[in-house]
């Protein structure tokens, strides 16, 4: 059974920092192109992060500077780094995996809350 679970998430103000982890469980994750996305109420699911298997990462515009997207394959983890926090920042974040050559083979975790507010 494939399970993602997010953790790390919390109330933080703003300029201050977070770090994400998610462990990913029933897939050999090596396979997968792993990535954090965000979705902020009444707004759509957006991309934070993605990080590959072998280490290539790409961030949204507006993150770019600030977040650190990193993975760890040995212990099926990633992780994301998150500095500078904003307001804007505040969101629930999912972390998702990707099979690189199988697109039908996509998961999401169930999300955990970052809120960024004085």
């Amino acid at each position: 059974q494939v399970q993602l679970v997010e953790s790390g998430g919390g109330l933080v103000q703003p300029g201050g920092s977070l770090r994400l982890s998610c462990a990913a469980s029933g897939f050999i994750s090596s396979f997968y192109t792993m990535g954090w996305y965000r979705q902020a109420p009444g707004k759509q699911r957006e991309l934070v992060a993605t990080i590959t298997s072998g280490g290539s990462s790409n961030y949204a515009d507006s993150v770019k500077g600030r977040f650190t997207i990193s993975r760890d394959n040995a212990k099926n983890t990633v992780y994301l780094q998150m500095d500078s926090l904003k307001p804007e920042d505040t969101a629930l974040y999912y972390c998702n995996a990707q099979h690189r050559l199988r697109t039908s083979n996509n998961y999401w975790g169930q999300g955990t809350q970052v809120t960024v507010s004085s």
